[in-house]
Order: structure tokens, then C-alpha cells, then sequence
């Protein structure tokens, strides 16, 4: 199958599943065959330390010019796995799944039909969601923010990875080179016609969830000093608050002070505490700070996101290019 025939590319970044794979594949083939188009589906290993990898390109070997194998030198992170995956695919329509089973491969032909209708972006709202709260409490969290930033066109689900893109939005997206940057969000901002559909979602029947409450804490964390300056400018606010606070501090404690002598010394400890809280909060605004200052410095290094150590199963072989 030449690069040229193939309508859809379905990007599955990998890590660590080893017990989903074989269901997978054979779900994914077996949805992908009854859509009677071109189509090609991209595994990307993450630096698997289970048989994922091995079993990734045994199954490319398997199905060549159907299944492409993409194995990345270490684990970068779901997102810069997707982004080799995207670099990777070659199709009219692209569309992104996890590869634990909870977005059921048969909901892919939902995605299609709605990006052959012209749509850019296609997101999916899960039914039913087979969560646990603490997952669900996180995604709520995760969808609020996104919806607070972007300030225009928003969806109501960030967090479901079965979604699909056009070329062009695609296209866009590998041209940016920042690090960190939360691939649904940045697609909106290149999309012009976007919707959503609902999709089932199950449970997941093996292996473990790959986020945990620090990684969803620093998802949460990336995407504010990603993608928005409101933390600076929130700062600035407060810090304006802080100083009234403490010229109107100063000036009760001056008053009290000639009311009675003696009310300055014995509340010294009370004023030590407050000092306490503004040092406390001066450090915390000196982190937020560091926090953008180290994301200029990781962007202005240039160095690649991911590397891609080889592909296996592709017609064109981009093995060792770096994004």
C-alpha cells in the first residue's frame, strides 16, 4: 500500500501493556476492516520495560503497510509519543486512541464519518464513564481549565484520547516545537470546524492506569504555565493586595501602639507569624516564576522531544529523526 492511498492513520502511543496489545490489534484491525478505506495503524512504543515493544513489532511484521511499529529510544511522555506518532502517519484523517482498551476501537468509525463531513477537530464526550472518582474528580479538574484558557471555542471533554484531526491541523501542530505543549488544546487553536461526538467507554480489564495523583498534579501544572500567563498576572494582583495589606497593617499597629504602650511588644510573636506567611508566599511567586523561566530555558535549548530510535512496517522509514 503506497504512502499516497492511505485515508486514515490511527496513532496508539504505547507504555507498558503488554496484557491489552493482542486485543487491541485485533479489535483495531477487525473495526478498521469493516471501514472499507485505506488505512494504517501506528504503534508507539514509549520505552516500555514489559514485552510491549517486542510485541509491537512482531505484529508489524505481521501486518506490513497495516500495522507500523514506531519505538522510541526512552519514555517521553504520552503526549511526545503521540506527537512521533503524528510525524509518523500519512493520512487524510488522523485519529488518536489509548491503547488500554477504554475507548473501544469499534467508536473509531463515529470519528470518521464526522471528519469526512468536513470537521477539522472531532472530539469525543465519554458515556458512561468507568472511572474511579479520583479519575473522574481529575478530569473534571484537567476540562475546566482548558475550558478557562482557551477563551473562545472549547469542548466539553479534554480528556478522552479517541479524537480526531485533519492533515492540515496536524500539519500546524508539528510545526510547533514547544515542549510540553497538550496536543487537543493546541488543535483548537488551528481548527476551524470542531464538534463532538459520544463514545462508549469501558473498563479497564488489565494492566494499571499510567497516571497517578503527581502526574495529573503536573498535567494540571503544565497546562497553566503552558499555555497562559494568568499565573504572572495573578501574581502581580496579589502582590499590589499584599503591600495595601501592609501599608493598612502598619498604620493599625501605629495607632494601637500610642493607645497602648505595651500592645507593640507583646504581639511581636503574632507579627514574626505574619512576616512568616509573606515570606511564604514571596517563595511560592518566586517558584511560579522559576516554573516559566525553566520552560523558556528547556524551549530555547532546542533539544528533541522524543527520538525515534526505528520504525518497522512503514513503505518511508523516518528512524532517528528528531523532534
Amino acid at each position: 500500500m503506497s504512502n499516497q492511498e492511505i485515508t486514515l492513520s490511527i496513532v496508539i502511543p504505547v507504555y507498558n501493556e503488554e496484557e491489552n496489545l493482542p486485543e487491541l490489534l485485533s479489535r483495531t484491525i477487525a473495526a478498521v476492516d469493516k471501514l472499507n478505506t485505506p488505512c494504517e495503524i501506528i504503534l508507539v512504543d514509549d520505552g516500555s520495560r514489559d514485552a510491549s515493544q517486542l510485541m509491537i513489532c512482531q505484529a508489524a511484521e505481521e501486518n506490513p503497510g497495516r500495522v507500523v511499529a514506531v519505538v522510541l529510544s526512552s519514555n517521553f511522555g504520552q503526549h511526545a509519543a503521540v506527537t512521533a506518532g503524528l510525524e509518523v502517519s500519512s493520512g487524510k484523517y488522523i485519529i488518536t486512541m489509548d491503547a488500554d482498551l477504554q475507548n473501544p476501537p469499534e467508536e473509531i468509525g463515529k470519528i470518521l464519518d464526522k471528519m469526512r463531513e468536513g470537521y477539522d477537530v472531532v472530539g469525543s464526550i465519554r458515556e458512561n464513564r468507568q472511572d474511579t472518582f479520583f479519575r473522574k474528580f481529575a478530569s473534571k479538574c484537567v476540562n475546566r481549565m482548558v475550558r478557562k484558557l482557551c477563551n473562545g471555542r472549547t469542548m466539553q471533554d479534554y480528556g478522552c484520547m479517541l479524537r480526531g484531526y485533519s492533515r492540515p491541523v496536524i500539519n500546524a501542530i508539528l510545526r510547533c516545537q514547544e515542549h510540553g505543549k497538550f496536543i487537543p488544546m493546541l488543535a483548537m487553536s488551528f481548527a476551524r470546524n470542531v464538534c463532538e461526538v459520544e463514545v462508549k467507554h469501558a473498563e479497564r480489564t488489565a494492566g494499571v492506569s499510567k497516571y497517578n495523583l503527581w502526574k495529573l498534579i503536573a498535567l494540571q501544572y503544565d497546562l497553566l504555565t503552558g499555555t497562559s500567563v494568568f499565573p504572572l498576572r495573578l501574581l502581580t494582583v496579589c502582590g499590589f493586595l499584599v503591600a495595601l495589606f501592609g501599608v493598612f497593617f502598619g498604620i493599625v499597629i501605629f495607632i494601637m501602639s500610642q493607645i497602648d504602650k505595651h500592645w507593640g511588644a507583646n504581639g511581636i510573636f503574632a507579627l514574626f507569624a505574619i512576616q512568616f506567611v509573606f515570606t511564604g508566599g514571596v517563595l511560592a511567586a518566586l517558584g511560579l516564576i522559576g516554573e516559566y523561566i525553566g520552560k523558556i530555558h528547556l524551549n530555547t535549548r532546542a533539544r528533541p522531544q522524543y527520538f525515534i530510535e526505528f520504525v518497522k512496517g512503514k513503505n518511508h522509514n523516518n528512524a532517528g529523526e528528531n523532534k
